[in-house]
């Protein structure tokens, strides 16, 4: 952290590029390759003119903690020629500069206060964002609504282990009662409710983040691979009038209404002795498994393949090779794409949804502890058991945004909340 550091922060060979710079000697440095002397530059400022004898530059300057890192800051507009690029790193690293680490802006960043963990999570899920609907999802979690969301279950949390912890610390004090067990255990199941609600979201915010898994099943020659080759615009898939030609899962990726949806050609589902297209059609049974959509094909006069599907699936029924559905010649494919995008969640902006397997972790280790909380309250568990559980959720939930609950912070609640001592 005492380290001033740079890295390119553009892609070279552009007609642009940018170099980032942070640390508490940032405009020192590059007040001796600059034309000019940033030393007292002001903040949120730009100057214009050279570097060495390389290239003509813009600087725009940052002071902390009122920047991305929360450091001094500076960011190099030059041309994006990879020789430019290139030497004005080496002058940055031969004047004091350090070459950044993968990521070390954002932990900076982090460590600076000026995002959570969660947030600088967001910032690389912003960056890989591939469809409208996931870069919505990650400036949603980069704008802090589900820091907020968690916060306020912190608080109420903490004010449940602050009592707890009060009737620890006067246990000899028989005559004193701060909380009344059935008040807690009602606000231990409301807190409950609420991250076990945030826990349901995972299955569909990863999806929407990864990309939505939709498997085109039926008996063999009803028209699938077609249909792949329909919905994605290229010849993705053989298509053969012989029967199992599709001999595994083809999976081709595309964007429908701003979200990203996954395709999967599926074997044809018959009975067959043929060792190699049962090996496909198990596959074919393991994708539909996963999908969160399926479209069941058939043809007139073939019946719908019979398959295992989840409750939660949504399955769209297509007879293909009709008047009103043939997929060789796209009719009733803008009704299907609309169909599809329809069975899709829709959430607005400010809706917090889970997308990432470490926070969905911690908020079901946050949940089990709620219930054992819960269960104590009822029972009449001994207070400092109960009190244990509930620093385990707390824990849980601080995980996420990578800040931790001290012995402190509790008392400091127990005295702004409960006057002890007056």
């Amino acid at each position: 952290m005492k380290d001033t550091i740079c890295a390119l922060a553009t892609a070279p060979g552009g007609a642009l590029g940018i170099i980032r710079i942070s640390g508490a000697r940032s405009l020192e440095i590059l007040s001796h390759l600059f034309s000019k002397d940033l030393t007292s530059a002001q903040p949120n400022s730009l100057h214009h003119g050279f570097i060495a004898d390389i290239d003509e530059v813009v600087v725009s300057v940052f002071r902390a903690p009122h920047s991305y890192t929360g450091e001094d800051a500076a960011e190099i507009s030059c041309h994006g020629s990879r020789y430019i690029l290139n030497k004005v790193l080496e002058l940055l690293t031969t004047n004091g500069c350090r070459m950044a680490t993968p990521g070390e802006f954002t932990q900076r960043a982090f460590l600076n206060g000026k995002l959570d963990l969660s947030q600088a999570e967001a910032v690389a899920d912003l960056i890989a964002a591939d469809s409208t609907t996931a870069h919505r999802v990650a400036l949603s979690q980069l704008k802090g609504h589900f820091s907020s969301e968690l916060a306020q279950l912190r608080d109420q949390l903490l004010r449940l282990t602050s009592l707890l912890e009060l009737e620890l610390d006067f246990a000899d004090h028989e005559e004193l009662e701060f909380a009344d067990r059935t008040e807690l255990r009602d606000l231990a199941q409301t807190i409950d409710q609420r991250v076990s609600h945030l826990a349901a979201t995972f299955q569909a915010g990863n999806a929407l983040k990864n990309g939505i898994p939709v498997a085109i099943v039926g008996a063999p020659n009803v028209g699938k691979s077609t249909l792949l080759n329909a919905l994605v615009g290229e010849e993705r898939a053989i298509v053969s009038d012989i029967q199992g030609t599709t001999r595994d899962a083809i999976e081709d990726t595309i964007q429908l209404g701003g979200i990203t949806f996954r395709f999967i050609d599926t074997a044809g589902i018959r009975h067959t002795d043929d060792t190699i297209e049962n090996l496909g059609i198990e596959r074919s049974v393991a994708a539909v498994k996963r999908a969160q959509i399926v479209l069941m094909m058939k043809e007139p006069g073939v019946p719908y393949p019979d398959v295992p599907l989840r409750e939660d699936q949504t399955v769209i029924h297509i007879e293909n090779k009709t008047e009103a559905f043939q997929a060789k010649y796209g009719v009733g494919l803008d009704a299907l794409r609309e169909r599809i995008v329809n069975a899709t969640p829709q959430f607005s902006d400010t809706v917090v949804i889970v997308t990432s397997v470490r926070h969905y972790e911690a908020l079901c280790r946050a949940h089990d502890s709620l219930v054992r909380v819960i269960e104590g309250l009822h029972s009449q568990t001994p207070t400092d058991l109960i009190a244990e559980d509930l620093r385990l959720t707390l824990n849980a939930l601080a995980d996420i945004t990578g800040g931790a609950i001290t012995p402190q912070e509790t008392l400091n609640n127990i005295f702004s909340h409960f006057c002890v001592g007056k």
